[in-house]
């Protein structure tokens, strides 16, 4: 992120979620961490000037895109990308110590749908009840409103809950993208290893749009490594593109591509160029 000693980081909450886990990965002991309940008010405390980061997820590798972050992004009131995160995540089935009966189990519908073998073999009868983040359901179970919550060991441990399973995932190698919002204004300097986001606009849906949007990025030898189609909320028909590429848009051929699509495409919100994370 940026040089100043302390940072203020608004992030997915509450206390005990992933989001947090992969905050601990970015953050100094100086910095201040404040959870917010969903993805909206994190990015919003950015917005208002309440923080000067948001750490929010934006994919995971079996359950797909967040769909709030990405609307955020295109069509909420400009941020930018300053870095991301990436997590390996595992979860647990947790309940009140000394509790019998399961009828309500509370997570976040991301977890919920990287645990169904597991829900459906041993409580098939349970209401499943979304919630905001795992964090939260383990929350609503410590206060007695759930009987249950799949959410990860950090938040059975602040909130004093019995985990009756671990590692319940239907896949073992679940990996979660974190992406740190900021105000548009301040890009990283290049790495030689980065990502540059954007959201692309088409100024109604037509035959062979995306096509020409691809071709420009062929033209210039530009890798995309992240595209995926959203409603702008007008009417239908009416839809935008969020694309990561390799690169920096200091990058000639990023930058050349980029004003290549502002010829052919009703707008284009750069979203940031920032160090992609090398996984090991």
């Amino acid at each position: 992120m940026s040089a100043a000693d302390s940072q203020t980081f608004a992030y997915l909450g509450p206390v005990g979620t992933f989001t947090e886990a992969a905050l601990a990965k970015i953050t100094c002991d100086s910095d201040v961490k404040v959870p917010y309940a969903n993805v909206t008010a994190a990015l919003n405390a950015v917005r208002k000037g309440e923080a000067d980061f948001a750490l929010v997820p934006i994919e995971n590798s079996v359950e797909g895109v967040v769909a709030r972050t990405l609307d955020e992004l295109a069509i909420g009131d400009p941020l930018t990308i300053a870095g991301e995160v990436t997590l390996p995540v595992t979860f647990a089935f947790m309940i009140k110590p000394g509790a019998t009966t399961i009828n309500r189990i509370g997570t976040h519908p991301h977890a919920e749908s990287q645990c169904r073998s597991y829900i459906a073999a041993k409580y098939p009868h349970a209401e499943i009840v979304p919630t905001n983040s795992t964090s939260a359901a383990a929350e609503a179970v410590s206060k007695g409103d759930l009987d249950a919550a799949i959410a990860s060991n950090a938040a059975a441990s602040h909130f004093g809950l019995e985990i009756r399973e671990d590692n319940i995932g239907d896949n073992a190698g679940a990996v979660t993208r974190f992406i740190c919002a900021q105000k548009p204004g301040w890009v990283p300097e290049p790495t030689g290893h980065d990502r540059t986001s954007m959201a692309v606009f088409i100024d109604i849906d037509h035959a062979g749009a995306l096509l020409e949007i691809l071709q420009v990025f062929a033209k210039h030898d530009v890798n995309l490594t992240f595209i995926q189609s959203r409603p702008t909320g007008r009417e239908l028909g009416h839809y935008h593109f969020i694309i990561d590429v390799e690169g920096h848009i200091s990058d000639a051929p990023v930058g050349k591509s980029i004003e290549e699509l502002r010829s052919i495409c009703d707008d284009i919100r750069f979203l940031g160029s920032y160090p992609r994370e090398v996984r090991s």
